[in-house]
């Protein structure tokens, strides 16, 4: 049989028109291919059980070297149980909440697809349009893929599981294998995770919290989003009234249950929970729902060092205080210079007692860990290392729209007159400090340490005269994070925890690909390193000397004993510990008494955790300058500021500007004043 195609009693284009029948045959061909395609899907897929979907995905959290485990995310905690023993009102709860028609249609809506389609076409919030037959469906090829053949699949599976299965199995193993958060799945698990009993013993208004979770478990966990879960909740039990399964009267009786505390496994025990809530937090930020980590399969390599981690805790361990610990918190960071890998988290000593992370929730007021980011100002205003400021013990400034300000050194200091920038960072002199904030303004202060990395929204970052001593109150991960900017000699780039994600077959999901950018220029923030190594040499950090190798670093201490800060870096690492203490009501109480010691300054047990903790890490591996190269240790003679012997140290004299800046930490300038041989200011 010929076909008359392109037809040839037409001209031109209208010869590539087809005809009305031609048209219908189209049509009907493409409805066969479809027909086709449906039958051949129905009869390739298969109808999986419950249990063949309950199994083997555990997702696996490893160290850096992705081989090392931290723990095992979510491994199933699922125990099934028959319909009958899940109370009737319970059953219609979840249905209210998830397919309300469940009984009535054949495993899909039509009209719930369409409805969810148009609502995203114009813009409204993002639908799915699933019934409980495609949820279930979905589980049994939870491969996350986003795609048109695993839809297809889906809805396949769905209609076959409607015709070879009863509505009241399918929802059995619907509530047997939904996840509910918590690491829970299946109502049973449900029920003792939330309420510590089991399903068989919940009442309506425990069910309707249940219900509400299905849809986003971390969208409507208790923990962080009590006031969603109880609109959620409202909402399922008013779909209770509008389907006539409850009345208006036993509605009104109806009030939020109480739910039970978290609890984790062993698996979070000490560190290992910081560092997988820490992973998880950032799985979700990335697009990763939590079902999706509970259940994938995933193997997700971090950034965290396992030698990092533990010189972390050992430090804490050896050179923390042991008297006077009631609500101490001490946080610590560790950053990878140049890439913003987070290396170590010392977040508490316990995730299963206190799961607030000290390094990353915690918000301690910085202190004179501060000041470089003026100094970093400074220079990038063409004052050097060698102009001099006031150095007077209760100097009064006067800032443009603040009252006169009268600043104090740490201990009525005073260096008679003025003093070198060097100088005064060496000692943390706070008057030079506020002197020279005056002159580049504080609002310059804020913006290098934005651009150094210390988040916009950090808890009290103003411009104001007291900007420069520290008056903000940044994480302690934050503050590792911008000193790392000054360790990558001014290139700046944001901390990170994720490092990869595999799928259960080996597929790569998700690379980390280091964003950076520069923040200063390589000249500045080797003049801010060097001032930083004598910090060390002279000043207040001097616990750090212990090190045996190069390091820049500022201690922090702030009024009434409130805090205390060691921040400081090698060229390898970043490293900033913080203490403070907190009362039984949340807020912070002074640290003094802590230890044995009536003032706990950031050259105490902060500079020694530290110094602990880098020596531990750094063991047995090359020592480095700032500027990249390499020397035996024999040829490093202590104090933090060693030089390759090849290098010239700088003229210039405390009244002249340097030239050109010092392109290294290294160089020793010719002393213009005695050295310090005790802190000054707040340290």
């Amino acid at each position: 049989m010929r076909i008359n195609y392109p037809r040839s009693e037409r001209d031109g284009v209208m010869r590539f028109v087809p005809s009305g029948r031609q048209f219908l045959a189209l049509i009907g061909m493409g409805f066969g291919v479809l027909l086709l395609a449906f039958l051949v899907l129905y009869a390739l897929v298969k109808v999986p059980t419950p249990n063949e979907f309950s199994t083997a995905q555990t997702t696996v959290v490893t160290y850096a070297d992705g081989k090392t485990e931290i723990a095992r995310v979510a491994d199933a905690n699922r125990t099934s149980i028959p319909l009958s023993d899940v109370p009737l009102v319970v059953q219609r709860e979840l249905l209210a909440a998830e397919d309300r028609d469940f009984y009535e249609h054949g495993g899909f809506s039509a009209s719930g697809i369409a409805r969810a389609a148009w609502n995203n076409v114009i813009g409204g919030s993002t639908q799915g349009g699933s019934t409980i037959t495609q949820q279930y469906a979905k589980n049994a090829y939870l491969t996350q893929d986003r795609t048109l053949s695993r839809k297809a699949k889906e809805l396949v599976l769905s209609i076959k599981l409607s015709q070879t299965r009863s509505k009241e199995r399918i929802l059995e193993d619907y509530l047997n294998t939904i996840y509910f958060g918590r690491g829970a799945y299946g109502i049973e698990a449900a029920a003792q995770a939330y309420f510590k009993i089991p399903a068989s013993e919940l009442n309506s208004t425990q069910g309707a919290v249940l219900a509400s979770l299905i849809r986003s478990p971390a969208g409507y966990a208790p923990e962080t989003n009590k006031d969603r879960l109880q609109g959620r909740w409202n909402y399922v039990l008013d779909a209770m009234v509008a389907k006539e399964w409850i009345t208006e009267k036993s509605r009104a009786r109806q009030k939020f249950p109480k739910i039970a505390k978290r609890t984790s496994g062993n698996r979070l025990a000490g560190d290992n929970g910081f560092l997988v809530d820490m992973a998880r937090r950032e799985l979700s930020a990335l697009g990763f729902s939590e079902e999706e980590v509970a259940r994938g399969g995933y193997r997700i390599t971090t950034t965290f060092d396992q030698k990092a981690m533990n010189a972390a805790r050992t430090a804490v361990d050896e050179k923390g205080p042991e008297t006077g610990v009631k609500g101490l918190r001490i946080g610590i960071a560790a950053v990878q210079p140049g890439t913003g890998a987070v290396l170590a988290i010392y977040g508490g000593d316990d995730y299963l007692t206190d799961q607030f992370n000290n390094a990353t929730q915690g918000i301690v007021q910085a202190g004179s860990t501060f000041k470089p980011f003026a100094l970093a100002a400074a220079l990038e205003n063409d004052i050097s290392l060698y102009d001099r400021f006031s150095g007077v013990n209760g100097t009064t400034f006067t800032f443009p729209g603040f009252a006169p300000y009268r600043v104090n050194n740490f201990d009525g200091y005073s260096a008679g007159g003025s003093i070198s920038l060097l100088r005064a960072t060496e000692s943390s002199v706070n008057t030079a400090y506020v002197d020279l904030e005056n002159q580049i303004t504080p609002e310059a202060v804020v913006d290098s340490a934005i651009r150094a990395g210390i988040p916009g929204v950090t808890a009290g970052l103003n411009a104001g005269p007291t900007t420069v001593l520290g008056t903000s109150s940044p994480h302690t991960l934050d503050m590792a994070a911008a000193y790392a900017t000054f360790a990558a000699r001014g290139l700046q780039a944001d901390p990170y925890v994720i490092a990869s994600v595999l799928s259960s077959s080996g597929g790569l999901l998700y690379s980390k690909r280091p964003e950076v950018s520069r923040a200063y220029d390589a000249d500045v923030a080797s003049q801010v390193t060097y001032a930083l190594t004598q910090v060390v040499k002279n000043g207040s950090g001097f616990a750090a000397q212990d090190l045996g190798r190069p390091a820049a670093g500022k201690t922090g201490t702030t009024n009434s004993n409130l805090s205390a800060w060691f921040v400081g870096y090698t060229p390898e690492i970043a490293v900033a510990v913080s203490m403070a203490k907190s009362t039984e009501s949340g807020g912070l109480t002074t640290l003094r008494g802590t230890g044995g010691m009536t003032r706990v300054t950031g050259g105490s047990f902060p500079a020694r955790m530290w110094t602990a903790m880098v020596k531990a890490f750094l063991k047995d591996t090359p020592v480095q300058q700032f500027d990249g190269t390499t020397f035996n240790s024999g040829d490093y003679s202590g104090g933090g500021s060693s030089s390759p012997k090849s290098t010239k140290s700088p003229t210039a004299t405390s009244t002249t500007k340097p030239t050109t800046a010092p392109t290294t930490s290294a160089p020793t300038p010719v002393p213009t004043e005695p050295p310090v041989t005790s802190p000054a200011a707040t340290p």
